[in-house]
């Protein structure tokens, strides 16, 4: 394991239409994993209730690839469990949900510890896309618990909006489009910049450079600028130096 350095994988969704749990990941799981010579994941179920559940459809999906997976709740103690895994996954679900299990097991700090400074891999989907941002003010769930904060584990500079969707002009919705709400996330002085994720868009991240993967692009919001299409290979290191 290389120190000192980053290692992300943000996916915007666990599953695209057609396809299986993380199928459409796979190859860049694989590689990402591969690379830092993982073989046993950590997986982090606390955006779901039912921990067992998720874990084995995480284990069923990520054994297929090659690689044993351990929930943090099968462990003796968490905060040990983390200062041990050779890598993390967090998965997708209610991200205040999440947040909060994250406090309560006492294991942001030890997460950003080994992401931040041993270099441990991190993968995280959807809601565990949403917590390694610096909020969780952009996410699209329903606050059905509360977390102490909504400062996340600050894995990048920025913010994320998994699950993007672009405004239908075809639509008689008369709601606010995604796009609407992150601008009224950015009349808030201060704010990040957000990275609009559409389905199926990765995020790898390693050191200090950033690069979007995956089946397609995002979309880019900025305070007081015009948003910024981006494509699948963008290289988006610029928003690691906010």
């Amino acid at each position: 394991m290389a120190a000192c350095t980053k290692n992300l994988l943000l996916l915007s969704t666990s599953t695209v239409h057609g396809t299986e749990y993380l199928q459409y990941a796979s190859e860049h799981i694989k590689i990402f994993l591969s690379k830092w010579n993982v073989s046993n994941i950590l997986f982090i179920p606390y955006a779901l209730k039912d921990y067992d559940a998720y874990t084995n459809k995480a284990r069923k999906a990520l054994e297929t690839f090659g690689f044993k997976v351990k929930g943090i709740h099968e462990m003796d103690n968490p905060v040990s469990a983390v200062a041990k895994a050779e890598a993390v996954f967090i998965g997708g679900g209610n991200t205040f949900q999440l947040l909060k299990s994250l406090y309560d097991n006492k294991i942001v700090e030890p997460i950003q510890q080994r992401v931040l400074k041993d270099g441990m891999p991190y993968i995280g989907s959807s809601a565990g896309t949403n917590v390694a941002t610096v909020s969780i003010c952009t996410t699209n769930d329903m606050p059905i618990v509360y977390p102490p904060t909504f400062q996340a584990l600050s894995l990048v500079p920025f913010n994320i909006n998994p699950h993007y969707l672009d405004p239908d002009p075809s639509s008689k919705h008369m709601g606010e489009t995604r796009e609407e709400r992150i601008r009224q996330y950015h009349e808030i002085s201060g704010m990040p910049p957000v990275l609009g994720m559409r389905e199926g868009c990765i995020l790898h991240v390693e050191g200090n450079k950033a690069v979007l993967k995956g089946l397609c692009g995002a979309k880019l919001f900025s305070p007081a600028k015009q948003p910024k299409e981006l494509d699948v290979g963008a290289d988006v290191s610029f928003l690691l130096q906010i």
